[in-house]
């Protein structure tokens, strides 16, 4: 698929936290330095989604310098009664984003409602509106926002910092939904940063995949749980009714 279905945007909020999952073994949760693949595919899934697509993060920006500061926080224990935990957030951060959907090749049975213009002029309103659902970087407590932009358009702390190698991270989970397996799988990548620009690889392109736990794909109905049914024909042109 061509990618003129792309969308940009700016995120920004005063707190983020994308955890590290080596570190909440002990119930404590420190974050990465960037935002992952998966982070920014769940805001753009709040901005907006249907099955039948999936969106694909091209590159995110880094906008202000990256910044940490760490907080005490009381979490209940398994087994009554509280604990103290220490959280390692972000602070002002901001960062503009691309990315594109493609068709979930795995929804076969939603085949009808692959409608590039009506699902692209959709997100595009959504994100005019700030998305439809809340915008959060990592946990619910960082509550974030998110505008259309121009790539590039804003300028980045980073934009003369050359190479800044991030290490190994998270790039994000395989879910039934993408793969028709029927378990999940973690995916790493190792991260630079050039001039402030994160370039994202494929999905697909990690060569970094554990197996994880077993899970089955959730199944969409028309008429039941997917509105894409409510389209009429105009003109040769299918539009949608469920905006």
């Amino acid at each position: 698929m061509k990618k003129e279905n792309k969308i940009a945007f700016r995120l920004y909020a005063t707190q983020a936290l994308f955890s590290d999952p080596i570190t909440r073994v002990g119930g404590e949760k420190c974050t990465y330095s960037v935002p992952t693949y998966e982070a920014l595919k769940g805001i753009c899934e709040s901005i907006y989604w249907k099955p039948v697509f999936i969106w694909v993060i091209d590159r995110v920006r880094v906008l202000n310098q990256i910044k940490t500061e760490s907080k005490g926080i009381r979490v209940p224990k398994y087994y009554g009664g509280n604990d103290l935990s220490i959280y390692t957030y972000l602070r002002d951060v901001a960062y503009e984003v691309e990315a594109h959907f493609e068709w979930n090749e795995n929804r076969p049975e939603l085949e009808n409602d692959r409608n590039e213009n009506k699902h692209y002029f959709i997100a595009k309103r959504m994100l005019e509106r700030g998305g439809r659902r809340d915008i959060f970087l990592g946990t619910r407590e960082c509550q974030g926002y998110v505008e259309p932009c121009s790539f590039g358009s804003s300028q980045s702390w980073y934009e003369d910092k050359n190479i800044l190698n991030l290490g190994i991270m998270l790039h994000g989970i395989n879910y039934p939904d993408m793969t028709g397996k029927d378990f999940m799988e973690i995916r790493l990548w190792d991260v630079k940063m050039r001039n402030g620009i994160i370039d994202f690889i494929r999905p697909e392109e990690c060569s970094i995949v554990m197996r994880s736990s077993k899970a089955s794909k959730k199944i969409f109905a028309y008429g039941e749980n997917y509105s894409g049914l409510k389209e009429f024909e105009k003109e040769g042109v299918f539009i949608g009714m469920d905006e």
